[in-house]
């Protein structure tokens, strides 16, 4: 701890997140690992794990036609249609030639797209009309090998495999040597962050450890009846107690743990490749892309170890405090403090204070998180009365506020809506919104909606121009695939014959198409 002038210092500013992490965790992420006994100890996670899925089963009621086709979507084949077009309302433009609202009002965009999720195959045609001219025929087929693209004016496809795009990468620039490219990484991106079995690792591995280590004369209850917005409500109040000691031993553990721990570094590792490289994230990735995830990796060690050296040091004062006060098993009012610092420094506070009144046709809820002065509201109402929902939730920190305001109702299967996405700032009187209407039917094994998205400003009307979406959705038996007959295998090529090809035919064509479209006559191709 005494190089680079950090001695004395304790542990670094930019590793105090994985103490916080840590922290966070111990206030409620092990509740799904609690046994169902009478202690105190229990009935605090008893209550978090209850609060948590009573929630997430409210959002799935709300939500439980649109949950349904998404599972749908990730389970089958499915072909998705989106049209967009868009209105222009304002003052009509006095300028020769064609005027911006001909241009917008008389345009379409269509996309077509084809998915199957488990055989790594992507499908999509795109369709196009500006102000009467149409671009027609742009279509592209991905799988886990290949890629086949379709162009409108080229008389043949493109196609190229993913090893061979590689290979033609390398050749181009000597020092990719290691280079490589998976297209199979498009789609292991769509599935997500991480595997059911990483989750459970996780969870099996690090909240069940956390719960056990946590002594059970850290709890303690009492009843006590509180006020909850204007409800004076009998509780059970249980109060986590943890002295500073014992926040650095249970940190320890847990950080112990991550650094002797092989799987949950590969997962991270994964994660890394993941979201760093993407297609490029193959298991024989260029050795220039393994040295940066290997000394990612070596920062994430070293942070750790550099963590539990400083954490004798550390001050943690008044240790962490984490009271809940429960009703029927769901938490209604939270009050968590904690107070860190590094050796010789100004200790900082991190609070969360708020109420939730729980109900299964209302939810209100209050908080504020807060860092020593700077503080964040979280205010939320959301009602669902006989498919009817109305909500409103806005989140504020300093003089900026963001809210939404909802309201839909759903019969037969579709759902009619209304929302409202605002930013305001006291400081500069600065506001706008963001307005999203529209309605959306599910059916099964298909789906169809319309949207219209229109943008409030100021000093403009609220209809200036306004975006419409039409998506058409619906399973399908598989991804159709392009015919490859008459596709030009660019794989096959060296790179010179790669560059005149492209600057000969793909040229050509494209000159004597764009000519086409745009009306000129045939000869003017030589004066392009």
């Amino acid at each position: 701890m005494e190089q680079n002038g950090e001695a004395k210092k304790g542990i670094p500013k930019k590793y105090i997140a994985i103490i916080v992490a840590a922290l966070l965790v111990i206030g409620g992420s092990v509740a799904a690992f609690v046994l169902k006994t009478g202690s105190p100890k229990a009935q605090y996670f008893s209550a978090e794990k209850n609060t948590i899925e009573f929630i997430t089963e409210k959002v799935e009621e709300r939500y439980q036609s649109e949950f349904d086709w998404a599972k749908t979507t990730m389970e089958n084949p499915t072909e998705n249609s989106l049209e967009l077009s868009a209105e222009y309302n304002g003052p009509p433009s006095n300028g020769m030639g064609m005027s911006p609202e001909q241009l917008i009002n008389n345009s379409t965009i269509q996309l077509t797209s084809q998915l199957n999720q488990d055989e790594n195959q992507l499908a999509a045609d795109l369709q196009m009309n500006f102000a009467g001219i149409d671009i027609n025929d742009v279509s592209m087929y991905v799988d886990a090998d290949n890629v086949q693209l379709e162009l409108p004016f080229l008389e043949e496809g493109l196609q190229i495999k993913d090893d061979d795009l590689t290979a033609l990468l390398q050749e181009a620039d000597p020092s990719l040597n290691d280079f490589n490219i998976d297209f199979e990484q498009l789609f292991n991106q769509m599935d997500g962050m991480l595997s059911d079995e990483d989750q459970s690792y996780i969870a099996d591995e690090y909240f069940a450890m956390i719960y056990n280590e946590l002594p059970d004369d850290a709890f303690e209850s009492a009843d006590e009846t509180v006020t909850v917005q204007d409800e004076s409500i009998d509780t059970e109040k249980i109060t986590l107690q943890l002295s500073e000691q014992e926040v650095k031993e249970l940190v320890t553990t847990v950080l112990e743990k991550m650094k002797n721990d092989d799987q949950l570094k590969e997962i991270i590792k994964d994660q890394i490749k993941m979201q760093q490289f993407g297609i490029f994230a193959s298991n024989t990735m260029p050795a220039e892309m393994e040295n940066e995830v290997d000394t990612m990796m070596e920062d994430f060690e070293q942070s750790i170890d550099e963590t539990i050296n400083g954490l004798e040091d550390f001050q943690i004062p008044d240790g962490l405090t984490s009271v809940v006060w429960v009703q029927d098993d769901l938490i209604v009012k939270r009050d968590f403090s904690v107070s860190m610092a590094p050796k010789d420094e100004e200790t900082v506070s991190l609070t969360v204070q708020g109420n939730q009144l729980l109900q299964d046709a209302q939810q209100t809820i209050d908080y504020e998180f807060a860092i020593d002065e700077g503080a964040l509201t979280l205010n939320a109402d959301l009602s669902n009365q006989d498919n009817a929902l109305d909500d409103s939730i806005s989140v504020a920190a300093g003089d900026i506020e963001l809210s939404y305001t909802g309201t839909s109702t759903l019969e037969d299967g579709t759902r009619e809506f209304e929302r409202t996405f605002s930013l305001n700032s006291q400081s500069t009187n600065d506001s706008g919104s963001l307005n999203w209407n529209g309605e959306a039917t599910y059916d099964n094994d298909q789906m169809n909606a319309e949207h219209t998205l229109t943008v409030e400003i100021p000093d403009l009307p609220q209809d200036i121009i306004s975006l419409h979406v039409k998506n058409d959705a619906q399973t399908i038996n598989e991804v159709e695939q392009p015919d490859d007959a008459n596709a030009k295998n660019l794989g096959g090529m060296s790179l010179n014959e790669l560059e005149q090809y492209f600057q000969t035919e793909v040229a050509t064509q494209f000159q004597q198409w764009l000519m086409e479209i745009m009306g000129a006559p045939g000869d003017s191709m030589n004066s392009f």
